[in-house]
């Protein structure tokens, strides 16, 4: 599956700054993983539309302008 290529390459410690961030003192290592987790699986579902816009616009090529369409009616 994608997301288990991303979960070895995206560490935990992006997603306790995001928390801490907004405010938590504190974040536990299982905390951050499964924000990781769940922010990943969006991403994919996310990507899965974008990939769609760019075929349909007839390029394998996703461009910056398709991310943005596909967030207008997401």
């Amino acid at each position: 599956m994608v997301t288990d290529m991303i979960k070895h390459a995206m560490t935990p410690a992006p997603f306790d700054r995001i928390m801490r961030k907004c405010g938590a003192e504190r974040v536990s290592e299982g905390a951050a993983k499964e924000l990781r987790n769940v922010i990943e699986d969006i991403a994919e579902d996310i990507s899965k539309e974008i990939v769609v816009v760019a075929r349909h616009a007839g390029r394998k090529t996703i461009k910056k302008e398709d991310i943005e369409l596909a967030m207008r009616h997401h």
